[in-house]
């Protein structure tokens, strides 16, 4: 079936692509990668330690070593970039290298456009404030996710339109910026799931915090009619989607909300205070659903985190659907309470904005598996957080506090990466941790950054540099988690050095050979050269992680489209993931 979508801002390339296409782009992906994997496997902190640069093709070297920065950027990483004047003569092994990368990479553009602006037109005329988005909306939202939960949102809208549903299920919701927006702005009923409880609690108290704004509109305006008891007002779920548990499991926690009522919220007016703890005021429903893990394992399904405060204006005139669609039951035999109690759950569109990890691949699991899944809108991160055969445990990965209960299915040989037979069956399928990670590195960022000449690109050059002294005096410690200090390239290195070897535990007066120092900040270039060619690598990894989920959907009969909707300038993380389920499937 084919999945099609009305709105003029969704353009989709891969629509045209058949099974046995995608079977051979992943092919020939994977035989890419694997004869690369120096690069997207290397870490660019032991580029000293480890003499990366010596790795290279010694005919690479010769004219990669004296490019400047806006070269690298027009010459390696622009896809885009058509006029290319070379410095030297490229060996053809160079130029196949770069042409590869781009050709094998899905587009990040719709139809091929370069996104010129930094931010989409909508922030042109405010930087702050989408002038597509009503205030009501971008209370609290920064405007990265003010685009995000736009153009999200209306896509899930023409799903649901498409399916019959009015239901929607957000999971990873965070602090409920989507949630509202597809509630109270398209009027369709949603229940958001979200790990992290401080963040229900704040998304219950900005649900609250709406509504206080709309009648306060409303009193301006002279209207006296209140929300009508129609409108379908979200339910926040406190609950952790556990990658190991069946879709029943997780229908039962989306039917835990359910029996709660769905009044509307209190309407609280404005607090600056950030909620300590759960409070009630202003939530529409905040249900403790399935076990979450240990408080220190416990990590947010979503990226969103954002905590702007804009001025707090309405204009918007809420809208409610009532079309709600219920799945009939199978008629059966004997069937016990519980089983019907799960057949005869409604159905709903499934969604999740940069689900993390391996939320992103459980989620498409339940939607070819549940019966009660019509569609969904995938968009994911943090492909170094999936699971995979050869690192089923990768650092920041959640793991349940308790067994999983006899009546629930275990899915735990089933990993992330790959979901596919087909790229499984691929003798060259693997990717590494690091390979995942470097996926999620924002490409446009990093040539913005190149063209300018920014001092921060010395920060790789810096950490690369106290990786060899600190190896010098601890040759067991590798790789030592330095995190972010704070303005590292306007320091210089001596004083980096100081503040870094005190994060490790080693003397921040440890005497450091200066003309070593100097020699290895000759080469910073190489550092950024050697950087820009592993991150050159970045989408193509991206794109097998996405082209395997794709073939999984076709495996299992199901159409699905890969959309560039976000601007990749303003959201690295533009690609969706959308796919409807045959009728009478």
């Amino acid at each position: 079936m084919s999945v099609l979508l009305a709105a003029q801002d969704v353009e989709m390339f891969t629509s045209n692509f058949s099974a046995e296409q995608q079977k051979q782009l992943a092919k020939r992906l994977a035989v890419f990668l694997s004869q690369y994997y120096h690069l997207t496997d290397s870490y660019i902190i032991e580029f000293f330690s480890e003499d990366l640069w010596h790795t290279l093709p010694s005919t690479w070297q010769l004219v990669l070593q004296d490019l400047t920065y806006p070269q690298i950027a027009d010459l390696l990483l622009d896809t885009y970039h058509e006029d290319r004047r070379y410095p030297s003569v490229w060996p053809l092994s160079l130029l196949a290298f770069r042409a590869t990368a781009h050709a094998l990479a899905f587009p990040r553009e719709c139809r091929g456009k370069v996104a010129s602006l930094l931010k989409p037109e909508e922030f042109q005329e405010n930087q702050s404030q989408s002038s597509l988005l009503g205030h009501i909306f971008r209370k609290h939202v920064k405007p990265k996710k003010q685009h995000e939960i736009r153009k999200l949102g209306v896509l899930v809208k023409q799903l649901c339109d498409q399916t019959g549903c009015r239901r929607v299920v957000d999971v990873g919701s965070g602090q409920g910026h989507l949630t509202r927006f597809l509630s109270f702005g398209l009027g369709l009923s949603v229940t958001a799931i979200e790990a992290d409880h401080t963040l229900v609690s704040m998304a219950s108290r900005f649900d609250g915090q709406l509504l206080w704004a709309l009648e306060k509109e409303r009193q301006k305006k002279n209207c006296t009619s209140h929300l009508a008891l129609s409108q379908p007002f979200p339910r926040h779920v406190a609950g952790w989607v556990n990658p190991r548990a069946s879709w029943e499991a997780f229908i039962k926690q989306l039917q835990a909300a359910d029996h709660i009522s769905e009044g509307p919220p209190t309407p609280s007016g404005p607090s600056k205070k950030r909620p300590r703890s759960f409070d009630h005021q202003g939530c529409s429903c905040i249900v403790q659903s399935s076990p979450p893990p240990n408080s220190s394992e416990l990590v947010s399904h979503s990226d969103t985190k954002s905590q702007n405060a804009n001025k707090n204006k309405t204009e918007d005139e809420l809208s409610a659907e009532n079309c709600c669609s219920d799945l009939q039951a199978v008629d059966q035999p004997v069937v016990s309470q519980d089983e019907n109690s799960l057949q005869s759950y409604p159905d709903f569109v499934l969604t999740g904005l940069h689900a993390c990890g391996d939320l992103s691949a459980t989620l498409l699991r339940h939607f070819v598996n549940c019966p009660h899944v019509r569609g969904i809108t995938s968009v994911a991160c943090c492909y170094m957080k999936i699971t995979t055969k050869e690192n089923p445990t990768p650092p920041g990965l959640v793991i349940p506090s308790s067994p999983l209960t006899p009546d629930t299915q275990s899915l735990s040989s089933e990993f992330g990466y790959p979901m596919s037979y087909w790229v499984a069956g691929l003798p060259e399928h693997q990717l590494s941790y690091k390979a995942r990670e470097g996926a999620c590195h924002a490409v446009e960022d990093y040539v913005r950054r190149l063209r300018e000449e920014s001092v921060l690109l010395r920060t790789h050059c810096y950490r690369a540099m106290l990786e060899t002294f600190i190896r010098d005096t601890r040759p067991d410690l590798r790789r030592a988690g330095i995190q972010t200090i704070k303005k590292a390239h306007l320091l210089p290195f001596t004083e980096y050095a100081r503040l870094g070897l005190a994060r490790v535990s080693l003397p921040p007066n440890l005497p450091l050979d200066l003309e070593r120092v100097e020699a290895m900040l000759r080469h910073q270039n190489r550092v950024v050269v050697y950087f820009s060619l592993a991150l050159l690598l970045a989408p193509v990894v991206e794109t097998l992680v996405l082209l395997d989920r794709m073939i999984y959907l076709q495996e299992n009969g199901v159409d699905c489209h890969l959309v560039p909707l976000f601007n990749p300038n303003f959201s690295p993380r533009n690609f969706v993931l959308v796919a409807l389920k045959p009728s009478g499937q």
